[in-house]
């Protein structure tokens, strides 16, 4: 059986150390994000307030950026629970009209999701399999959702409804795979940015499943 140098055992258990430090540390954050967006979800419907369509469009696909850019400081958390709120506000009218339709919608939503997200987290965790291989598809899908928000000014896409349901589910779900590996596999270490990609992923999976249920409950 061959030694294993003291120096690559030290740097073997340092580099666990900080990925799991990242991990930690990315689902608190997460779990704070959601609570967020969840606050500002039901601010939104109790007020019926929302801010105007091309300020949330904006923010929504800057902020990230923003995130990314200031990620190693505190402005980095605080523009992550902004962006939460925001997410929080877009998706509010949708939760609302899923509420006056049956309530069991939404509950039947957050479970799926909720199923969804722990078992594709815990495959990459247990596996550590490398889902790097995802990142081209997720930049091309990039393009195809502004695509859809763009033609959705010019062009009803309500046929076409639960087609971008399913596209955006596996977007999602690819999000979730990817970011996970790549704080798993040590390629992600800031936990603000890991954060904000995973909070996403959940956000556009549940919205997208929300749709689907009531897709098929014939109120879509």
């Amino acid at each position: 059986m061959p030694l294993i140098a003291a120096s690559q055992v030290i740097r073997t258990r340092e580099q666990a150390i900080e990925v799991n430090s990242v991990l930690r540390n990315t689902y608190m954050l997460l779990a704070l994000m959601i609570a967020v967006c969840a606050g500002a979800t039901v601010v939104a419907i109790r007020m019926t307030w929302l801010p105007p369509f091309w300020v949330m469009l904006i923010g929504i696909f800057v902020l990230p950026f923003a995130i990314q850019a200031t990620s190693r400081s505190p402005v980095g958390l605080l523009l992550s629970f902004v962006y939460a709120a925001l997410l929080g506000l877009w998706g509010a009218p949708l939760v609302s009209y899923a509420l006056q339709i049956n309530g069991m919608l939404i509950t039947q939503a957050l479970g799926i999701t909720a199923a969804t997200f722990v078992g594709l987290s815990m495959y990459t965790i247990v596996r550590r399999t490398d889902f790097s291989w995802l990142g081209q598809f997720l930049t091309v899908a990039f393009f195809v959702v502004i695509a859809i928000i763009i033609l959705r000014f010019f062009v009803d896409l309500t046929p076409f409804a639960l087609l971008i349901s399913a596209f955006m589910i596996i977007v999602a779900s690819a999000l979730i795979l990817f970011q996970t590996s790549q704080i798993v596999l040590g390629g992600e270490r800031n936990y603000i940015v890991a954060a904000t990609t995973l909070f996403a992923g959940i956000w556009l999976l549940f919205m997208y499943i929300l749709q689907l249920l009531m897709i098929f409950s014939g109120r879509e």
